[in-house]
């Protein structure tokens, strides 16, 4: 008599994600440290045992960097990080800083058939576990193709420009990067918080772009310092421009010029770049008061809000002139001022800043808001409500409205085709500007976005630019 084996079943699948632990908010309004702590190596393990390694992954397909996310999933699982972390680098050179800044909820993870019968996959907290896994070990740099002695200038070290050099200098090519400012990183220096990106480990990320070769000259603003015209006829084969959005929009309402108004640009790079928040170790004072207005609602104002909170003020609020479902700023960001203590005051939209006898703002007139119809953003069209008018009480006001392309690069360089806005004029297919030879990406070319959609532009430029000069011979 032969007995029946039992039947095998199928290892159930947790629909719920592994939670990623934080700093306690009681905690973390008071310093500048990273707030999201990242996953262990046995959460990481067991968030990776959640994918279904589907046969035409629906994640990949929502990845501006085309990384192959489950085989590098499929590796944590069993346990090859060093493999792991090589196949996420083929694609993406700055995995830390997207493990921990890019939106992949409105990416990748929407994309995971994961989240149609739970929670989907957490690919960015898997991504940031490999990053974060690999420097603490000595970083191997890949191999790259043979010298073709082709050079390309990269004008500016952002998220674009870093991800088109480093893509470029494994293809072979003799690259420099120039850098306006006296550091390397873009925004991910200047725009982002501390507890949000570490400056380390940005410094870490330049340091493997750099060490595929990349020269790196910073203190060297393109349109002044060089041309692009100059620099073409000075050896380079192509240039990219990948300077970003660095100029900042204001309201243009009265008393906007009061002492205690900053732009976001202007706060952020003081407490960020210039590290205010360690005064008077670092001699980069800034005037905060009790009482703080971010204007804005997204993430940019979420960081200036939460920075304020970390700098002494006693209340901090968003004024934003829509609802909560139109906030532009991750769930996550918004989550994470809110349990902070951050105030949200909606449907509500500035219309005069007024000031004392010395010439700093107290007071902010405003007019109370309520939603039309979607405008060409698709978001509902904020209408002033008649007769609405109040005054709140500020000592200091951030505008973080949005920011621009400065032109100082479009106003030097004849030819080369711009809109209204600022914006570079591309080919789409191929990332070229009107000028042959050069090739732009990133926020000079869409206006303000997100870092994985720049390092996206970066990539598709680069694999352009190769093509290029490999057929210039």
């Amino acid at each position: 008599m032969v007995e029946d084996k039992p039947t095998s079943r199928p290892k159930r699948i947790r629909r719920e994600t592994v939670r990623m632990a934080r700093q306690k908010p009681e905690d973390r309004r008071h310093n500048f440290d990273e707030v999201a702590l990242g996953y262990t190596e046995d959460q990481a393990i067991s968030e990776a045992e959640r994918c279904l390694q589907c046969p035409d992954p629906q994640c990949v397909k929502g990845c501006p960097v085309e990384i192959e996310i489950p085989e590098f999933i499929r590796l944590i699982v069993e346990c090859k990080y060093d493999d792991a972390i090589k196949e996420l680098k083929r694609k993406n050179s700055l995995p830390a800083i997207c493990g921990r800044v890019c939106p992949q909820e409105e990416q990748c993870q929407q994309q995971c058939v994961m989240g149609k019968a739970g929670e989907p996959i957490s690919i960015g907290r898997l991504e940031r576990f490999l990053a974060d896994w690999e420097m603490k070990k000595p970083i191997e740099v890949p191999q790259k193709a043979p010298p073709t002695n082709k050079r390309v200038a990269v004008i500016g070290a952002g998220p674009a420009g870093l991800t088109a050099a480093a893509e470029l200098a494994k293809l072979g090519h003799e690259v420099t990067v120039f850098e306006s400012l006296h550091k390397p990183g873009g925004v991910l220096v200047y725009g982002i918080p501390e507890f949000r990106l570490p400056k380390r480990i940005v410094a870490s990320e330049v340091d493997y772009v750099t060490r595929l070769g990349v020269t790196m000259k910073t203190n060297t603003l393109i349109g002044t310092t060089h041309t692009i015209p100059e620099l073409l006829n000075g050896g380079f084969d192509a240039v990219f421009i990948g300077t970003g959005a660095g100029l900042p929009m204001f309201m243009r309402i009265p008393g906007e010029n009061l002492g205690g108004i900053y732009s976001s640009n202007e706060f952020l790079i003081r407490v960020n770049l210039m590290k205010s928040y360690e005064f008077p170790h670092y001699d980069t004072p800034i005037r905060i008061g009790k009482k703080i207005a971010v204007i804005g609602a997204g993430n940019v104002a979420m960081d200036s809000a939460r920075s304020a909170l970390r700098l002494g003020a006693e209340e901090v609020s968003i004024v934003y002139r829509r609802s909560r479902e139109e906030m532009p700023a991750r769930a996550e960001e918004i989550e994470n001022a809110e349990e902070e203590g951050i105030i949200m005051k909606l449907l509500i939209n500035p219309i005069r800043f007024i000031g004392d006898e010395k010439g700093w703002v107290r007071k902010m007139g405003c007019i109370r808001m309520k939603l039309g119809d979607p405008d060409e953003s698709g978001r509902r069209r904020p209408i002033p409500v008649e007769g609405s008018e109040f005054a709140i009480d500020v000592d200091t006001v951030i505008i973080a409205i949005g920011r621009t392309p400065n032109p100082i690069i479009q106003k030097t360089t004849e030819g080369l085709k711009t809109t209204k806005r600022n914006t570079v004029v591309i080919d789409e297919s191929t990332g070229e500007t009107s000028l042959k030879g050069v090739y732009a990406g990133g926020d000079i070319v869409t206006g303000e976005a997100t870092v994985i959609s720049a390092m996206g532009a970066g990539m598709r430029a680069a694999r352009s630019i190769h093509e290029y000069l490999v057929g210039k011979g």
